[in-house]
């Protein structure tokens, strides 16, 4: 199993980048952080943007895969988001993973004036979305008009070599979103059960994530795509809790993930209050004894 960890965009840049510095040396496969313009439990807090910070990140570190949490059509637009994405993966020399999620309901909405979608139409964009992203970075000439998108003489540099752009990670727990996974994505990703933060034992919410393992599994059958080729991330600390809470409860977390058929484990950096209150000594921990001295892939 690889390991990822979240570093939440609440710092100046002189304390975060010694997060994501030690997150590289401290072994992690990959490192990530959210995209908001506002974020439900930050309202009244500092928060910077995820391009800038995963800028930033790029020239911080060397090896440790760069990750966005994840990016969405509540207030981004495909071919300006291809522009940033290809900048930052340059910066990063390759390093970079795009995750792609339907955008739920919240700040990111209403802060734009924009009218709520029903979860039909929120599915819908999200197709358009995610294909026309692909479209740019590989294609590069485009010409588009839609319900949701309009791209009209797009002539996109630089273009993905030989169609083989950078990796996206397709957030989604529904049949729709995991055919889009399926068809365009290297990972899969979920946190468990969709807007659920009550932080339960990983044993009550691991049948809801066979259940969804098994449908990611159907979308790459029917699609004709190995079901072992796409990466499968669980992001941890909101339908669960409890994993980082010591290195035992953290190893055991890891091992029954990896049995169910995870891929890569992502945690949150523990923080001194909610969210991810917790020890950052755990995490400190854990890396050393597990993944100190590995390769970063």
């Amino acid at each position: 199993m690889k390991h990822g960890i979240v570093v939440l965009p609440e710092h100046e840049w002189k304390a975060a980048a010694e997060r994501w510095r030690a997150a590289e040396q401290l072994g992690y496969h990959h490192a990530w952080t959210y995209d908001h313009l506002m974020w439900r439990w930050f309202a009244d807090r500092r928060w910077y943007g995820s391009i800038p910070t995963l800028s930033a990140a790029a020239t911080a570190t060397g090896s440790i895969g760069l990750g966005v949490l994840v990016a969405t059509p509540n207030f981004r637009h495909p071919v300006a988001l291809a522009k940033d994405l290809v900048t930052v993966d340059d910066i990063a020399g390759g390093r970079l993973i795009c995750g792609l999620g339907a955008g739920a309901p919240g700040h990111d909405v209403g802060l734009l004036g924009e009218e709520p979608l029903s979860p039909g139409e929120r599915a819908d964009r999200f197709e358009a979305f995610v294909e026309l992203l692909d479209a740019v970075l590989v294609q590069g000439d485009i010409e588009h008009e839609s319900r949701w998108y309009t791209a009209n003489g797009v002539t996109f540099h630089p273009r993905a070599e030989d169609g083989r752009r950078l990796p996206f990670a397709v957030a989604a727990t529904g049949p729709r979103g995991m055919a889009l996974a399926a068809g365009f994505a290297q990972y899969w990703v979920t946190s468990g059960p969709p807007a659920d933060f009550s932080g339960r034992p990983l044993a009550e919410v691991l049948p809801a994530l066979r259940r969804q393992l098994r449908g990611v599994d159907a979308a790459c059958e029917r699609l004709g795509r190995d079901p072992a080729s796409l990466n499968r991330i669980f992001v941890a600390d909101a339908s669960v809790g409890g994993i980082t809470g010591s290195v035992a409860a953290y190893e055991d977390a890891a091992g029954e993930l990896a049995e169910a058929g995870f891929t890569d484990l992502v945690v949150h950096w523990p923080r001194p209050d909610q969210p991810y209150r917790g020890d950052e000594q755990v995490v400190v921990d854990f890396a050393e004894k597990h993944l100190a001295g590995k390769s970063c892939e």
